[in-house]
Parts: C-alpha cells; structure tokens; sequence
C-alpha cells in the first residue's frame, strides 16, 4: 500500500483551494499557493538527488515558508527533520550528522550558527531563507532557488504508511537528543482523531504561537490544520499582547498552547480590552498546568480548557478530555481512538486504578513512533515489556482518566519518601504573588535529596521566601515543603514556553 502524508495537502487543496491555510499579519497563503509552491520544492530537491528516505534539516521560525518546505520535502519522498531555530552550531552539528541530512534549510537570522553547523557536519547544500530587507544571509543560497521553473504539476513520491516521514529529537532531559521517527501513517492519524475530538471545521481560525518545529504545533496544529482545511494565524513567538490583538483581529476561534502562555495571557493588564468573543476553544498541553490556571482562565475569559497529553515519540496526542461535559478537571483524559494506556511499576506488572496506585505510563497504539533514529539500544530499553515507557508517572481513575502526577525522572526521594514536584507546584501557584514555580531535588547528605522552589513573582507583587515556605507548609505533609527558596525574574524555558527544570542551578539546600 501506498501512502504519503503529504495526500492531506493535495485533498484540502482540492476542496478549498482559495482558502486561507496560512496568515502572517499582512501576509496570506492560500492552499492552492500552498500545493503549488510544494509541489516546485519536491521538483527541484528531486532534480539536485534528494530522494526517498533522505533526510532534510528544517530550521525556520513560524513563517509560510517552513510550511512550503515541509510540504515540499515530504512530497519528495524524503524525511523531515525540524530544528529549533534557538540551536548553537555544536547542537546543529549534532542533528544534522546524527540524522544524516543530506540537506539543510535554515533562516537567514540565524547563519552564522547553522552555517558552522552544517560545515561541521559536513553537509554542503544549504539553503536559507530571507526576508528582503529585513534579514538576508548573502552567503547562503535563497531558498527561492526551490521555488523557480516550470510548473510541475503534481508530486507525490509513493511511500509506505510506515515508514518515516519526521524524524522529531526528544530534548534530551537525559545524555544526548534522540531522534524520534514518526511514520506518514502516525502523523496522519494524529491529525485525524485529534480533529474530530474537538470538532475542527474548515472555518476554524487557529493561532499558532507554538513553533511548528516542536511536534505539538507540528503535529496538533500545522498537520490537523492542513487535513482538516482549517486556518493557521502564524506568530514567530508567542507574545502575550500580539496574541490578544490576532485573537481579535483574525477571530481566532481554537487557542493550542502551553502553561506559560496561559499564564502570559492571565496576566496581561490590558486583556480585558480585546474581543476574545471568537474563541469558542483552548487546548493545553506539552506540561502539566496549574489546577488555578485552569479555574481563573476559565472564569476571565468564558472559554473552556481541555487538557491533553502526549510526548514527542507519540506524534503529539495520547489523551485528551474531549469536551466540558465529559472532561475531568486537572484529568489529561482519556486515551485516544486506538492508544491503550496502563500503569506499571519498576518489575512491570500493570496498577490497579486509583490515586494510590502511582506507576509508569506506559502506551500502545498507532500514535507511537517506529524507533529512535540509528539507537537500537535506546529503542529497545523504551520499548521493553512490548510497550512505550513515557517516563512519566501518573495513575488511572476508575473511569479510565489519566492523572500525571509528574515525571519519572524528577520524581524526589527525600529520606525515603517520594515526593512530587508538581504537587508542591500546585501549591505555589495557590499564592496570590506567585506567577511561575518550578520545585526540583537538590543533593543533600543527610536526606539523599533536599527540596528546593524557584519562583518569579506576578509584576507589581512582593513576597518573601519565608512566607512561600510557610505558605506550601501549611498545605502539605511535613516531609514534601521546600527547605529553601529562590527568586528569579523568569524561569528558564524552551521553544514552546515549557520551563525547563535541567536549567535551574541544582545547588544544594541551604
């Protein structure tokens, strides 16, 4: 059987071939420009020996051309590799020769890095993309240059389901990124159920803040958007006052996005002047988010936010709370058509449900990459027992929702007892001046591990680390408070607004 994930792009443009599939302020991409302008970049990366199963570096921000690039490489049978534009040229270096990319496409902003980068790796055929006037890379060849001839006509190179259509590199909590390989049949099946399970229609406007190179606004909105002939409204980064005037602006109807954003958006001072009256939608993902994010969100701005959860060797979506009516609050839902879920411990026997009964999540089901790119190590140690370790903890209820309680790896043992980060995080974020909290485990000689917050306050707020320590020991057992507390203007975070913890100084307690 044939089958190239790059079908969804001809199908839309077929169906609404004058409709928007991409806005950039002034800037409009309709899906016949879309297919055409893809169908010129299959051609040309044909002609200069790009073929099926090489792989391509794409590193752009959110701009129409990371989507014409996209398109263009998967019609030409080949595998997409999407790169943080934020990457030093040692990190370039590294996905590019551990991917073997026989090509790099970058942005003209960022060429003294990837130029160094790709030499490094070896690899010649670079191709950037300017913005005249603004940002050009002379030295690089346009990107342009993939765009001229003769109109093809169509193209589509015949691929397997199975095979590798992406190839997303996990961020490396742990040693070195590994690159996860999503096939044309998970990729499409990740935009297919997630679609129908909170109704995307063509006449849907959905803001795109998340950068497309990460697989949640990858997969759960560039991929969805394009099956499902919707609208993307493109930022190059999520900032909380651009995002309320394109929500007004574009009338902006499904709100993708992570914690931080939500937060950004509560916090703004000037929210309440904007129309948000087009919403009808927010999803959350890609970190756990606050229960009183969840509530005040909800209560300001009248749009309901549905919970879901997934992980890059996932293809984005394992579960999801479909609707108001059937979701449980601070519940990442229920797995997805055709994902199984359990919850095992460390010798693997599956938990019985219930909140005392705290194991791994482990995943099975169409969603789930096909490997780790040239690891078979890691790939095997994953997959071991014949099911997907996420490396997170959570438990099932009785209902069959999925609870994180949070990750393996930043669980804390504390003299014995195991505690949560996120619980105590849950906490913090109760407090009327706490704006972000991260709680990570600090070595300590006598307890093994120590307990230590960091925390940025709202703007405008005081608060001591006293008074925050007291605060979270008045609402939790003794042996989960943090003994020590430190202030930071903002927490360390990722493309995505996820806070990254394996940033923050791990010095001891004290």
């Amino acid at each position: 059987m044939d089958f190239n994930l790059a079908i969804m792009l001809q199908e839309s443009a077929k169906r609404v071939p004058d409709k928007p599939v991409a806005i950039l302020d002034d800037v409009r991409l309709t899906y016949a420009e879309l297919d055409q302008l893809s169908n010129r970049v299959a051609a040309n990366l044909t002609a200069v020996g790009i073929g099926p199963g090489d792989t391509v570096g794409l590193q752009l921000p959110n701009l129409p051309q990371f989507i014409v690039a996209y398109f263009g490489i998967l019609k030409a049978g080949a595998i997409v590799v999407p790169m943080n534009v934020l990457l030093k040229a040692p990190e370039i270096a590294f996905y590019l020769s551990n991917s073997q990319a026989k090509m790099f496409i970058t942005f003209a902003g960022v060429a003294a890095e990837a130029s160094k980068g790709a030499a490094d790796a070896g690899v010649s055929a670079i191709y950037s993309v300017n913005i005249p006037g603004l940002v050009e890379a002379p030295e690089l060849t346009p990107f342009d240059t993939l765009l001229r001839g003769e109109d093809p006509g169509p193209q589509l190179v015949s691929r397997s389901p199975q095979d590798t259509a992406v190839i997303i590199y996990t961020s490396g909590t742990t040693g070195r990124p590994k690159g996860a390989e999503l096939s044309h049949f998970t990729l499409y099946m990740n935009a297919e159920i997630p679609g129908r399970l909170f109704d995307l229609e063509e006449n849907d406007v959905v803001l795109t803040a998340l950068p497309l190179f990460h697989v949640f606004g990858l997969s759960s909105i560039m991929n969805l958007c394009v099956l499902g002939g919707a609208t993307m409204t493109l930022m190059l980064r999520f900032d909380a006052a651009k995002a309320l005037e394109v929500i007004a602006r574009d009338k902006v109807t499904v709100f993708e996005g992570v914690p931080t954003m939500y937060f950004g958006l509560l916090g703004h001072p000037d929210a309440d002047s904007f129309d948000l009256s087009s919403l009808r939608i927010a999803v959350s993902g890609g970190a756990a988010i606050p229960a009183e994010v969840i509530d005040t969100f909800e209560k300001k701005f009248g749009v309901v936010i549905l919970e879901g959860y997934g992980l890059s060797e996932t293809a984005s979506t394992t579960t999801f709370n479909v609707s108001a009516a059937e979701r449980k609050v601070y519940s990442v839902g229920k797995p997805i058509w055709g994902v199984d879920i359990q919850i095992w411990d460390k010798d693997h026997n599956v938990q019985p449900a219930g909140k005392d009964h705290v194991g791994e999540v482990v995943i099975r089901g169409f969603n789930v990459m096909n490997g780790y790119f040239a690891n078979p190590e890691a790939t095997a140690e994953v997959f071991a027992g014949g099911w997907f370790h996420s490396g997170d903890l959570g438990y099932l209820d009785e209902d069959g929702f999925l609870f994180i309680v949070d990750r393996l790896k930043e669980l804390i043992i504390r003299g014995g007892y195991n505690v949560y980060p996120r619980e105590v995080e849950e906490v913090l974020y109760a407090h009327p001046s706490v704006a972000e909290a991260a709680v990570v485990g600090v070595p300590d000689a006598k307890m093994g591990e120590e307990i230590k917050a960091f925390v940025a306050l709202k703007a405008g707020r005081t608060a001591t680390a006293e008074e925050l320590i007291a605060f979270v020991r008045e609402r939790v057992a003794a042996y989960k408070y943090p003994r020590s507390l430190e202030f930071l203007a903002s927490l360390p975070k990722g493309a995505t607004g996820k806070i990254l913890k394996k940033e923050l100084p791990k010095t001891p307690a004290g």
